[in-house]
Formats: C-alpha cells, structure tokens, sequence
C-alpha cells in the first residue's frame, strides 16, 4: 500500500531568497519522495475554510491575514512577508494537515509535506507561523467525532507553545513537547509535559529520553497521534542548539512510528522546522518522516 502524503506546489510561497525560511526545500522534498519511489502521486489539499479555522484562530486574525491588513509588528513577529503566496500557502498548508488527518484514519497513518506551525496562537502568528495546522486539525477531528482523545507529540527543537496556549484547557488534547531549553521561544509556556533538553545534547541520551517518555505516554489510551517531526536538532542546524545525527534522527522516526502504529493509532506526520546549512542534508532528514511511515504501512519492518 502506498502511504497517502499530501502536497501542494502552492506550499512554496514566493518571500524573497533573503528570508533565512528555507521555502524552497517543500517543492524540492516533493520531488525527493517521488525521485525514492515513497510516492507515485500527491493527495491534493484544498484551502482550509474560515469555519474550520474559527475552530482555533479569532475571525478577525484570520481575515486580517487574508485581507493582507495585519498589523506590521505582527507581520514582523511572523517573520514572513504578507503577500498573496504567502497568505494562499497558508491557507492550503493547513487544509493539507487536515487533509492528512483524516487520510490518517482511513490507512493508519499519512503524512503531509509542511505543517507543524506550532508557533501560532489564538490571534497571532509567529515564527514562520501564521496559522496552527496541527491545532486546526486537531479540532477538525474532536468536533467531528472522529477523535475523542488526540496526542500532540511535538519533536520540533523549538517549543511548540501555540500548541500548549490552544489547549490549556482542553482535556481532550495532550501536548507533549521536547525541545532545546535555551531556544526560541525565550518565554516558553505550560504545555501538558514539556521536556527541556540540554545544550549540545547527543543521540543516545535524547533517544534514550524519548523513549522513556512513549512508555509513559502509552498508558493514556490516545486514539489519535499528529507528529511534528522538526529535523532542526540535527547537528548542522543553524537554529538548532543540539547534536543529533541524521542517525539520530532516522532512529528518532522509526521510534515514534513503531510505537503508536504498532498500538493501532492513527499517525499524522507533519514536518515541523528545520534549517540545515547543507540544503540537501535538509531535503534527506526531512525525508525520514515519509520513509519511515511508508516503510511500516508496508510492513517493512
């Protein structure tokens, strides 16, 4: 069976080549999967609708960003010019993760090739986030009945403090982040659980950390799992402050996928950041997550 993955060429938005966001890298991933035979064909998101980001984000954000009107500290605080490709990517994006979402209950598990902009928050966007995908998905799924109890599992070097601002007071959502203690953002907030990773840190304690925190995520009983699979705590990240090694990160993948779609759990595999200096290295580590999915719908263990 092949994975479903979902794409759009519109995930590549036009911000200008000095923007420091590696834009490029959604369109060149495309091409990688299909180049390594993980697909043949894309799923093709539509738009997200304004009633389903409502779900999440405040109307008058979500028409200030598709009005182009947003305020420029905010614009600022994004960190992305507001152009038409810009406010058109991010609407297709998160229709792509809600998308991705549901094809995950149908197969067990899908992927899309963005998402995790898990820095958005009710009425704000920020650090190349302008709208949650990942919370606007999630919500898709709980007001639908299709979930009833939804794990976040944010791998992103950075903290995923849209996610833990979202669903402070959602019983149905759990948010599990670990992250780079001294990186962005400066202030974190209160998720579910958070695990704060030292400076510097290596494979073997961060996959031995990660694994002690899936045992004890599994007494929960989620029925749902979105993944945010940052490939940014790879050693030659430029925003990323720890040493992992694209066989860190491999391991880091095959751990997570193994362990919910073993326990029969639907997997939602996102992209979430990363920012490597080698733009190839990047286009591979970011591969990892659609490799290792395919490799376990196929039985290929």
């Amino acid at each position: 069976m092949e994975l479903p993955v979902v794409n759009h060429p519109d995930y590549e938005a036009k911000i200008g080549d000095d923007n420091k966001f590696p834009i490029k890298k959604f369109g060149e991933l495309a091409n990688f999967l299909k180049k390594e035979k993980v697909v043949k064909k894309f799923y093709k998101p539509e738009s997200c609708s304004i009633d389903t980001l409502k779900e999440v984000h405040s109307e008058e954000y979500i028409l200030k960003i598709k009005n182009k009107t947003l305020e420029e500290t905010l614009v600022k605080k994004i960190g992305f010019p507001l152009v038409d490709s810009v406010v058109r990517r991010s609407l297709v994006a998160t229709g792509g993760t809600v998308l991705a979402a549901k094809l995950a209950i149908n197969y067990g598990i899908a992927c899309n090739t963005a998402g995790g902009s898990h820095h958005a928050i009710y009425d704000e966007g920020a650090g190349f986030c302008v709208f949650n995908d990942v919370a606007v998905a999630a919500k898709y799924l709980l007001n639908r009945g299709l979930a009833n109890k939804i794990l976040i599992l944010d791998l992103d070097v950075h903290q995923g403090n849209g996610n833990a601002e979202i669903f402070k007071n959602e019983n149905n959502v759990f948010t599990f982040s670990m992250h780079s203690k001294v990186n962005y953002p400066p202030i974190k907030s209160k998720g579910d659980l958070d695990v704060e990773l030292e400076q510097d840190m290596e494979d073997e304690q961060y996959l031995d950390i990660l694994k002690k925190n899936l045992i004890f995520l599994n007494d929960f009983n989620f029925d749902f799992v979105f993944y945010i699979a940052g490939v940014d705590i790879h050693l030659g990240d430029r925003l990323g402050k720890l040493k992992i090694t694209d066989i860190g990160i491999n391991r880091r993948d095959e751990m997570v996928i193994k362990n919910f779609f073993e326990r029969r759990i639907p997997i939602c595999g996102v992209l979430g950041g990363g920012y490597n200096k080698d733009f190839e290295k990047l286009i591979e580590l970011h591969a990892s997550l659609h490799k290792n999915c395919a490799k376990y719908l196929n039985g290929k263990k």
